[in-house]
């Protein structure tokens, strides 16, 4: 969220903004209900004010027949500031709504486009492996091998339902505990982090109301989060942090889940694109410096990269154009992992930035070397999400023989360096 002063400052900037990010927001709307809602404060306020004089005159007044007539001009007093404050209280709803949906500004080197098909390559890394034989895709592989069950998975959990067993379920548990124990030793604070969150966490990170659709909702109003972010983020909200502590650098981990809904027909065979599974998130707090969440953006991604590069995973990273940008998100950058058998580059990273966009929603804040108050600026990155990556690594690692190289930060997880054949079961 930005600060209304802010937007009626730079309405331009909102207009640009909701452009390049290709955003459906008038500021206009916007600046004509905030002019509504500051005239009905302005009454409100002004009425409470003759109240409170008029408490004073009628407790000081020493004739009956005055304090009577000021009690009656009390009652009318009282009745017009009840109208005005049940009017301030729905235009502050309608207000509300509306300042939820502003989009942030984002970068100047934020490249123009409508669809990821237009984010820009920045870096590649790794050689592509080169098979002597028609790589098989990570379904075959992994049914093959028995890791993978996605007929019983559809059976008892529905479409992209799945079961993974054996080194499928040895591998999941593998590639987190890498990325767990990588996050920790570079100083990262672990949590393990809710699901099921209230409302307000989403509203604060800007899930909702925008993507509402794609989430799974209780019967009590709490939802079930898609991003380990989300319980994160929630976790200073309504608090004052110490400057001198910041950044505080989190790695998270949560069960995640996403209806997927807006995505119907899509990677409808294999792990590509499930309903459940699990995120480990790379989440910062730091000052509100521009330059530091820059700075920032970059470790994060370098972060991801690491941990792909220590799995032999070839991949490339791209800066999002502004119609791939999510509504509080200044910059970011994806990470695609290297598919064989489609012969192309699949997201498994999204590093982005917010400035103050979501903790102004959260209200987590900080006191700066003067003693005022600022609100902290917020990043995050995927460290690794499963089973996606597992896509990845049985693809790059498959053997002519149907066998499986475990890269080699996962052997002692494992146990063993190859995931052996059928024949050789």
């Amino acid at each position: 969220m930005l600060d209304i002063k802010f937007i009626r400052d730079n309405k331009d900037l909102i207009k640009e903004a909701a452009r390049k990010k290709h955003i459906d927001f008038d500021v206009e709307v916007l600046l004509t209900k905030d002019d509504e809602r500051r005239e009905i404060l302005k009454n409100v306020e002004s009425r409470r004010q003759e109240q409170n004089e008029a408490s004073l005159k009628i407790s000081s007044s020493q004739n009956q027949e005055e304090r009577n007539a000021l009690i009656e001009d009390m009652k009318k007093l009282k009745d017009g500031l009840q109208v005005d404050e049940e009017k301030l209280k729905e235009v502050m709803k309608e207000w509300q709504l509306l300042m939820v949906r502003v989009p942030n500004i984002p970068d100047m080197s934020v490249p123009e486009g409508g669809s990821d098909a237009e984010n820009q390559e920045i870096r590649l890394w790794g050689e592509k492996p080169t098979f002597s034989f028609t790589p098989k895709n990570h379904v075959e592989l992994m049914e093959s091998l028995d890791m993978l069950d996605t007929v019983r998975g559809t059976k008892v959990a529905g479409f992209r339902g799945y079961f993974l067993k054996n080194a499928g379920a040895e591998l999941y548990s593998a590639v987190i505990q890498f990325v767990w124990g990588h996050f920790i030793k570079k100083g990262f604070t672990p949590l393990i982090v809710p699901s099921l969150i209230r409302r307000e966490p989403f509203i604060g990170t800007g899930y909702l109301p925008q993507s509402e659709e794609d989430l799974y909702k209780t019967q009590d109003g709490d939802y079930l989060a898609g991003t380990a972010e989300v319980g994160t983020m929630g976790y200073y909200m309504d608090e004052v942090l110490d400057r001198t502590k910041l950044p505080y650098k989190f790695i998270s981990l949560s069960q995640c889940f996403r209806r997927e809904a807006g995505s119907h027909g899509k990677d409808t065979k294999g792990i590509m694109r499930v309903h459940e599974f699990t995120k480990v998130e790379q989440v910062i707090l730091c000052e509100a410096d521009h330059q530091m969440s820059v700075k920032f953006h970059e470790e994060l991604t370098v972060n991801s990269e690491e941990v792909l590069q220590a799995l032999g995973i070839p991949y490339r990273v791209v800066v999002n154009c502004g119609g791939d940008l999510g509504l509080g998100q200044v910059k970011k950058h994806d990470i695609e992992s290297w598919v064989p058998s489609e012969d192309t580059y699949r997201e498994t990273h999204s590093a982005s930035y917010f400035h103050d966009f979501q903790t102004r929603r959260l209200n987590i804040r900080y006191k700066d070397t003067d003693g005022k108050l600022k609100f902290v600026h917020s990043l995050n990155n995927t460290a690794v999400a499963v089973p996606r990556i597992l896509i990845s690594i049985v693809e790059n690692f498959q053997q002519e023989d149907g066998s499986i190289k475990i890269p080699k930060p996962l052997i002692p997880f494992l146990g063993k360096e190859v995931i052996p054949s059928g024949k050789e079961q």
